[in-house]
């Protein structure tokens, strides 16, 4: 139903939905609440911890727009609470102004406390008369310029009951299983009465999403064991004299996936892999152990990297292991004669093996006989890319790679058509990461310490969460590389981030690793797979913005050589979530354990981001529930299927609704 057949939408409101991407009714109740404010728990600001985030009743004396020199605008209000004074800023919402006026409001949001000096940023709000409506747990809606909290409650409460909320869970599974009416969930998650009720609306809510997706994946697996259409020729004898080119012994783990994937080469059905492991596992020679066995075997293999950095780092590395094959390079970098000349040679056979970024999949890329491919860092990639991969070549083999350990859970729904190997262990040569929190008081402590590291020929990074400061909130990239500059002056300083061309990123990358710079100042760019050996010192700003799988990635960066290697953690924030996390860090260096901690700390819903899931679970990514749902939900469909309960309906709701694995599916 479109969104004007609700009383009090007009066209010109239905175009700011559309700004949250709601263009009818049905995607409108399925826009989730990102939290909930407790009506009963107004603190006083003086009692708000620096960090947190907090509900304040107060008195709007005046705001006002702050000059800036550069391209934020900044918005502050003056604000009363009893005898206490503090500010709101928002930075880079102008439209915010004409929404206040001087009067009694509810402000939400994060709180900073600096040297007594006490604001909200970017905050929440509403007048206290629309409030006195308004009782319980109140949900609150991630919102864009123009759209108000109330608009969006009141249209979601007029829409919910003209819904029809279909369960494809069969019904002989809902009885058993004893599961809530899908409606009353929806109604519970948009106006819960407790706690307890709203939880029990995000797991039902969230168990029918999975239901949905594991279904379709395990369709996907169940069409995928194509007859293999070519022979391989190596022998365990050639494999094992490859392995002497590394210049260490291959681990048991190492050993074990090189024997999965042997096997499955020589199978009579074609690989579909996930290889994932910890930082520094050895996964990469595990995958040129494979890309081995297919160009002994005379036929063509396919490096696929996801940035620039990466893949010209795979491109150096594949010419020193394989010095007796022809190994080419394409990236969207090199140069329109070096795309046509590769591009010419690939189709020809006079490349054995290609290394390059997305450029590889462009329709113009032909094989004369591809039989492996291999797709780095897997997250990076959607299901439709790595099928593209795969399309290049008559039924290839595909590998694909992890170095983001996947908890258990999630693994059975982002690669549930693939058949998983996992390297536990470590080579015995790694180093371990000596890992700290510094608080504020030691940093000029850590930076002389760090001097003096870069004079003993050691190099080190810097990492931000963002590129430019246009929040006041974070530390940026650009403005911490001009400070370092300044604060260490014989050090010598690159800058790396996201903005930049990708062939300066490979340069300024390259000239890192050559020890032209000391240190490298950059975003989370080099979180996956930079190998500077050289470098022993890793500085992560605004720890606490990051997940645990995401701040080990950064630290794997260092501790990949012979020195003993350090990770320092600045955090700008004194919550106890937020030092819990950090500490936990701290004390492990297992990925797997890391990355299960995050999804119990942050919720499934959060650690399924855009980033990791792409459009799958993108609209449930607010509900917080526990791993317990997707057990249940694998649970079900597999007795589902193995019962034959409702297939049909399954098959048919589950291609609906994940549309982008249609083609994959029916193939």
């Amino acid at each position: 139903m479109k969104l004007t057949a609700l009383k009090g939408i007009s066209t010109a409101r239905a175009r700011e939905f559309e700004k949250l991407g709601i263009t009818d009714t049905q995607e409108l109740v399925r826009y989730f609440p990102r939290t909930y404010l407790d009506m009963t728990s107004h603190i006083s600001i003086r009692e708000a911890v620096h960090g947190d985030m907090a509900l304040v009743a107060c008195t709007l004396v005046y705001a006002e727009p702050v000059r800036t020199k550069g391209k934020t605008k900044i918005l502050r209000a003056l604000l009363e609470q009893g005898r206490d004074n503090f500010t709101a800023v928002w930075f880079n919402m102008p439209y915010v102004a004409k929404k206040l006026q001087p009067g009694e409001y509810l402000f939400y949001g994060r709180v900073q406390n600096y040297y007594d000096r006490i604001s909200l940023i970017n905050p929440t709000f509403e007048r206290v008369e629309e409030r006195k409506k308004l009782s319980g747990l109140v949900p609150v809606y991630p919102l864009k310029a123009g759209v108000e909290q109330w608009v969006v409650r009141d249209a979601i409460r007029m829409a919910l009951p003209g819904e029809n909320f279909t369960s494809i869970v069969p019904e002989e599974l809902r009885k058993k299983y004893k599961l809530s009416p899908l409606a009353e969930a929806f109604r519970a998650i948009h106006a819960p009465s407790s706690v307890s009720e709203m939880n029990a609306a995000a797991e039902r809510i969230a168990l029918e999403e999975y239901f949905t997706l594991i279904s379709a994946f395990k369709l996907i697996k169940g069409d995928k064991g194509e007859a293999r259409l070519r022979r391989y020729t190596v022998t365990e004898r050639d494999v094992a004299a490859f392995e002497k080119r590394f210049p260490f012994t291959f681990t048991r783990g190492q050993q074990g996936a090189v024997r999965a994937i042997y096997d499955d080469l020589t199978g009579p059905v074609r690989m579909n892999r996930l290889l994932q492991g910890d930082v520094g596992s050895g996964k990469t020679a595990v995958a040129l152990t494979g890309i081995f066995m297919a160009v002994k075997s005379g036929f063509q293999a396919v490096y696929l990297s996801p940035t620039e950095v990466l893949a010209a780092q795979n491109f150096s590395l594949l010419q020193k292991i394989f010095p007796d094959y022809r190994v080419g390079y394409l990236a969207g970098a090199s140069t329109q004669k070096e795309k046509r000349e590769i591009k010419e040679a690939v189709m020809r056979g006079e490349i054995d093996i290609l290394c390059g970024t997305h450029a590889v999949l462009q329709g113009d890329v032909l094989f004369r006989d591809l039989a492996f491919c291999v797709c780095d860092e897997q997250h990076r990639f959607g299901v439709a890319q790595r099928n593209a991969l795969s399309e290049k070549g008559e039924g290839p083999d595909v590998l694909v790679m992890s170095a983001t350990p996947i908890p258990r859970t999630l693994s059975l729904i982002f690669y549930g058509d693939l058949d998983v190997t996992t390297i536990p262990d470590k080579p015995a040569e790694r180093q371990e990461v000596a890992t700290s929190v510094i608080p504020e008081r030691k940093y000029e402590d850590m930076l002389v310490w760090i001097r003096e590291e870069v004079k003993k020929g050691r190099q080190a990074y810097f990492v931000c969460p963002k590129i430019e400061d246009d929040e006041g909130q974070v530390t940026a990239a650009t403005e911490l590389f001009e400070r370092l500059k300044r604060n260490l002056p014989t050090v010598r300083f690159a800058l790396l981030h996201g903005r930049m061309r990708e062939k300066d990123k490979a340069e300024t990358m390259a000239a890192f690793k050559r020890k032209e710079y000391d240190a490298l100042v950059s975003t989370t760019v080099i979180e996956v797979g930079v190998d500077v050996p050289d470098a022993t010192v890793m500085v992560i700003y605004n720890a606490e913005r990051f997940g645990l799988s995401q701040l080990h990635q950064l630290r794997g960066r260092v501790g990949r050589g012979s020195e003993k290697s350090y990770c320092f953690l600045l955090s700008g924030s004194d919550s106890e979530t937020a030092t819990e996390r950090l500490n936990i860090l701290k004390s492990t260096s297992d990925g797997f354990k890391l990355a299960e901690k995050d999804l119990e700390l942050r919720g499934s819903g959060d650690f399924l981001g855009t980033r990791q899931s792409g459009k799958f679970l993108s609209e449930i990514k607010n509900l917080h529930y526990s791993s317990d749902v997707i057990f249940l939900a694998k649970k079900l469909v597999d007795e589902a299927f193995e019962r034959r309960l409702s297939c049909d309906e399954i098959r048919t709701a589950a291609l609906q609704k994940y549309e982008s694995l249609k083609d994959v599916v029916l193939n």
